[in-house]
């Protein structure tokens, strides 16, 4: 099932944002003018950088970063920036810690004292409480989102506690490192291993026990599993190879493919659980 995230579009709209902070720039006093560039900033290298990777830490506070910002830039100029006060239903969107909500709930909160004596108080009042509705929702639809994901994730790891994986997991992983093999310059291949039916958990445990830990097995079909090994050159990776290989049965058939090698638009796994073309003493 591929991604219905978009990456482009949360492009698109980081840069938007950051075009709207620019328009505020020439007309505003010092202080206000610093906090605008700075978030004019944090949107642009966020959008040139952003990159969803299942090696990203979830526990950055950079969603901290964002609620710091936002709250700055009301309470420098509030006659000016009250607006933003609707901004933070989009900051509670952003997938965070509880520790990291809790605190851009307080700070939220804070935003709306701040404005405070620019309106009365049934519409300060009406306003809050439209504000936590919003936000409310917004932290329901991510958990929604995030449980959905975990629920996909969680069906497609095989066996709990290990890095095995159902093939289709293999699929959108080989699209997303080969994008960071090209731009970190890492070696990554493909290794695919051809085994007998009743040796195939057996094995897979094995490579599980001896590659990386950020390095995942996949199994492919009922004889055929296959690991994406990530070195810092051909030589390396071939020398992990030659050990890994060598903790295998004798009868298992290999064959390894640099993933810059691999067309990836055309790949599915039949073709993938082909691979296996040489007997394990040639792939050593």
């Amino acid at each position: 099932m591929q991604s219905k995230y978009k990456i482009s579009l949360l492009r698109a709209n980081l840069l938007a944002a950051a075009v709207a902070l620019c328009l505020w720039t020439p007309t505003a006093a010092p202080g206000a003018a610093l906090l605008l560039w700075l978030s004019i900033g944090w949107l642009l290298i966020t959008a040139l950088t952003l990159d969803f990777s299942h090696r990203r830490s979830r526990g950055l506070p950079w969603q901290m970063l964002a609620g710091t910002l936002l709250l700055g830039l009301i309470a420098v100029a509030p006659e000016r920036h009250a607006l933003l006060i609707w901004a933070w239903g989009a900051v509670f969107m952003l997938p965070q810690h509880r520790w990291a909500a809790i605190f851009n709930g307080c700070a939220a909160l804070v935003s709306c004292f701040i404005i405070l004596p620019l309106m009365s108080l049934p519409e300060w009042l009406l306003l809050t409480l439209a504000l936590g509705i919003l936000s409310l929702l917004a932290m329901a639809r991510t958990h929604q989102l995030l449980h959905m994901n975990g629920t996909i994730r969680q069906r497609l790891r095989l066996i709990p506690g290990l890095n095995l994986w159902a093939g289709e997991q293999l699929l959108r992983d080989l699209m997303r490192e080969q994008t960071r093999s090209e731009r970190e310059a890492i070696y990554a291949e493909v290794l695919v291993i051809h085994v007998r039916r009743h040796q195939l958990w057996q094995v897979a445990q094995k490579l599980c026990e001896i590659t990386y830990d950020f390095e995942n097995v996949y199994r492919l079909n009922s004889t055929t599993l296959a690991t994406l090994m990530l070195s810092r050159t051909a030589s390396e990776a071939a020398r992990r190879r030659t050990l890994l290989l060598a903790a295998l049965p004798d009868n298992a058939l290999a064959k390894h493919k640099p993933l810059m090698d691999i067309e990836l638009e055309l790949l599915t796994l039949d073709a993938l659980s082909r691979y296996p073309e040489s007997a394990l003493r040639e792939a050593l």
